[in-house]
């Protein structure tokens, strides 16, 4: 693998210069793991700059893990696999590299001299909240370490998981800003079975959502991806605004689904699979590059802002945060608080 071969100066030599030359290499024979095998790597650096030329409204990133078990066939980060000489398809679900000392690389990281503590934004390559994360627990120490330097950051995910890591959440919210978003696209449960066949459901997203924001923690969900012609009709638009505002959710913000080289080949095998009446669409929609059009765009937001008002939560806006107090509301009863809106992101 190019990654085993090691650059020593620290320059950016490409993949090889981003982990130590050893490499432990485990697979498990237990249900939740089997078939996965995991790369464990030390890694040079862990605070990555986000190329210039990027789209993201962050500059900065943590990404403890590498490939991604919740195997969603449209995820953008496959081709990153590429770079490591693994498969972009079925290795990006199956060949996870773990950087095993995330925690102990950030806090060296955050102490540098050159650090301005600027914002770190987690979960925006793979899921930092994926399986491997319940084994190798690598995010505990993350947040502690972002806590101890009271740096800002923001968490966007798909697992439940996060819920384990709640009141290290609240008690880095009680002295930075602090961002939670989930990742819920749509509700159509056989859907969710073929594109996301490694998350939890939606519904259980949005449980994670109403446990969250009762315990005083405010979190968003990013309604991504919308994906044309199998979750974009106004009435499967309007049954997941609607779940997401009944979540408690503070704010709901739509993403169209976008097709990078790596992911888009994955997801047109998929789609020549489970619906290949719609190929073609495919080829017309996403025929001048990796997003859809501007104006199919412009129409689901909206669509879902129209929603979103019916509902009373708000769209999302750049570059606002809320601050939580460290105490835990004493019962934060059964019903949802009410939705306003805030940026998480």
């Amino acid at each position: 693998m190019r990654w085993s071969n090691l650059g020593g100066d620290g320059a950016d030599d490409g993949p090889g210069a981003l982990f130590g030359t050893d490499v432990v290499t485990r697979t498990l024979d237990t249900p939740e793991f089997r078939g996965i095998t995991f790369h464990e790597v030390r890694a040079k650096t862990i605070v990555n700059r986000v190329p210039g030329a990027s789209r993201m409204p962050f500059e900065w990133t943590v990404n403890p893990y590498r490939g991604c078990t919740h195997a969603c066939v449209y995820c953008f980060a496959r081709k990153t696999h590429g770079y490591l000489d693994l498969d972009t398809g079925l290795g990006f679900d199956t060949q996870i590299v773990v950087k095993v000392n995330a925690p102990e690389a950030l806090r060296r990281e955050l102490a540098a001299p050159r650090w301005r503590g600027e914002h770190i934004a987690m979960g925006t390559n793979v899921d930092c909240y994926q399986r491997a994360e319940g084994r190798y627990r690598l995010m505990p120490g993350i947040i502690s370490a972002l806590r101890e330097r009271a740096n800002p950051f923001s968490v966007l995910t798909k697992g439940t998981l996060i819920l384990r890591d709640l009141e290290l959440l609240r008690e880095a919210a009680a002295v930075t800003d602090v961002g939670v978003s989930m990742s819920v696209g749509f509700l159509d449960h056989e859907l969710w079975r073929t594109v996301e066949p490694g998350t939890p459901s939606p519904a259980r997203r949005l449980d994670a959502v109403r446990t969250l924001t009762g315990h005083g923690i405010p979190c968003g969900v990013l309604m991504a991806p919308v994906i044309p012609f199998l979750g974009d009709s106004p009435e499967q638009l309007r049954a997941t605004v609607r779940a997401v505002a009944a979540s408690g959710a503070t704010s709901v913000t739509p993403l169209v689904l976008h097709l990078r080289p790596g992911a888009r080949e994955w997801f047109t095998a998929w789609l020549a699979r489970h619906h290949p009446h719609l190929v073609r669409r495919y080829e017309t929609m996403y025929a001048d590059g990796a997003y859809a059009p501007k104006w199919y765009q412009r129409r689901i937001t909206r669509q879902v802002h129209e929603y979103a008002t019916e509902f009373g939560i708000g769209p999302t806006g750049p570059g606002r945060h809320r601050r939580i107090p460290a105490a835990p509301p004493q019962d934060p009863g059964p019903t949802p608080p009410q939705a306003t809106q805030l940026t998480l992101l």
